[in-house]
């Protein structure tokens, strides 16, 4: 009798687990199980559907996936293509979960639901999602919600103060012509909320898509109502920065004498007369040189390694003269404005200077400036330079690491073994910071010699190892690691955000 109870009370004992486990899963937990020393897990109904997840940005990994409404199919999301369970929270997601997805297809660079998203910034005014797509589309320069964006700010009563300013926002990013007559309304407004974000919208539409797409008279007109502003409104001290910054987005002569009048003028504000300094430079006409070789000799340090790094687009013997002065300047920031200036114009009678500050300065700003510019000269002696600096041991990991890049730009075929090389040796001296460096920067490289590296580092790494070899096999279309990547889609071996990164390599290189 004894005996009998005891099997009883152990079949009681076991119901009991499974109505606990059963609670568990209506709560919210459906995987989850109470372990049982010595008696079998009770298992989980499959018929319990999962929600589908909201994608999470690639950056914070195993993030917790965000709860999203199901969709009307009788499949679950592990059954479905990651491109259909993104559909669904498109078609039926909160405004979080679309956030959260819209954050993932940006850090992926990926445009295959432009459709969807166009088409829900149509017929939402919901501020979390239109910012989100505007910012999205802004960022990567794409057409197609112009329209949105305009009604936005003709209907702005009825939008979001972050929606009208996202919306101008995204006209200015993709240089809308067709924006134009609605950033000058918004603008004659005066509505101080957004004047800001407008000048410059305007300033950038006026110039147009591109430098070899710019039409003289739209760009004109934009910059003389700006100047017009300027002059006649009272646009307040907030605003001047602004309008001046709008002004050489416009890439427009007609303001390069304002601009140079402003510079001159030792008693305007020190942030005023720098922005004219770069407007000048970003229109690039050479009638306004006189006025920036001027203000290399300013008292004000500011003004005066503003000016140095204005000579960049700017050719001829007095502005060399200018730039090489520069690199005798006590202010750290004149020297750097010398090397980027140097670098932007190619300035081979700048290499000594360059060599002096890359391999000696105190400052590792100015050294790394100087690095970038040896590599944009990029002749024989800059490359035996880099090539130097890159192999003595005795210099710092950040010395080692820019040169590294440079060649890795300008030659990766030729140095792409040698920075492997380097790489590994770090890794054996245990020179963490060094050996992450050089990784990351042969990640970005491109050359057929590196696919090699590619597969040890996605079969043998680390996670973060794999994640940075599937940037090298995207970065370089390593179609024959297909099956290597493959290997990656696992999740549960090798989780969420790395399984979802090589799905998203494999279908960018069309293997999916």
């Amino acid at each position: 009798m004894i005996k009998i109870n005891s099997y009883i009370l152990f079949f009681i004992f076991i119901f009991c687990i499974g109505v606990m486990v059963a609670t568990a899963q209506e709560n919210g937990d459906p995987a989850a199980v109470i372990e049982v020393p010595d008696a079998p897990a009770v298992s989980v109904p499959e018929e319990v559907p999962d929600a589908p997840a909201a994608s999470a940005p690639e950056d914070i990994p195993d993030a917790p996936d965000t709860d999203t409404p199901a969709a009307p199919a009788a499949s679950t999301p592990a059954a479905r293509a990651l491109e259909e369970q993104r559909l669904d929270i498109i078609r039926y997601g909160t405004e979080t979960e679309i956030a959260n997805l819209i954050q993932t297809l940006k850090n992926e660079k990926v445009s295959y639901l432009d459709t969807e998203l166009i088409e829900i910034a149509a017929n939402t005014r919901n501020r979390n999602i239109l910012s989100g797509i505007f910012s999205l589309f802004g960022e990567m320069e794409k057409t197609g919600l112009e329209d949105r964006a305009i009604r936005a700010i003709r209907e702005r009563d009825e939008e979001a103060n972050d929606t009208v300013m996202s919306a101008v926002d995204y006209l200015g990013k993709i240089r809308s012509e067709d924006a134009i007559g609605s950033l000058q309304e918004l603008i004659n407004s005066g509505e101080t909320r957004f004047l800001n974000t407008v000048f410059r919208a305007l300033g950038r539409a006026g110039k147009g898509q591109g430098d070899d797409d710019q039409n003289p008279d739209r760009s004109d007109d934009a910059a003389f109502f700006l100047l017009d502003y300027y002059k006649n409104r009272n646009p307040g001290e907030d605003n001047k920065r602004e309008i001046i910054v709008a002004i050489g987005e416009t890439g427009s002569r007609a303001g390069v004498s304002f601009l140079s009048d402003l510079v001159r003028n030792t008693e305007e504000r020190a942030v005023l007369r720098m922005a004219a300094l770069d407007a000048i430079a970003k229109i690039g006409d050479s009638e306004g040189l006189e006025a920036v070789i001027e203000a290399v000799s300013s008292t004000d340090p500011n003004v005066r390694s503003t000016a140095i790094t204005a000579l960049g687009p700017f050719s001829g013997e007095a502005a060399d003269r200018a730039i090489i002065e520069g690199f005798r300047d006590s202010y750290y920031r004149s020297r750097i404005g010398a090397a980027q200036a140097a670098g932007r114009r190619r300035l081979e009678s700048a290499v000594p200077f360059l060599r002096f500050r890359a391999e000696r300065d105190d400052v590792p700003a100015v050294r790394d400036e100087a690095i970038k510019a040896l590599g944009a000269i990029n002749n024989s002696e800059t490359m035996s330079i880099l090539d130097s600096l890159f192999l003595e041991r005795k210099n710092s990991d950040r010395v080692r690491i820019m040169a590294a890049d440079m060649l890795l730009q300008n030659s990766a075929d030729q140095y792409g073994k040698k920075v492997e090389i380097e790489m590994e040796e770090a890794r054996i001296k245990r020179q963490t910071a060094l050996y992450n460096g050089f990784i990351r920067i042969l990640t970005t490289a491109k050359s057929g010699t590196l696919e090699d590296m590619a597969r040890r580092l996605i079969t043998s790494g680390g996670v973060i190892e794999r994640s940075l070899g599937l940037d090298l096999v995207l970065n370089n279309e390593f179609r024959g690691l297909a099956e290597e990547v493959r290997s990656l889609l696992d999740e549960k071996k090798f989780g969420v955000s790395l399984s979802r990164k090589a799905r998203n390599t494999l279908d960018r290189l069309g293997l999916e």
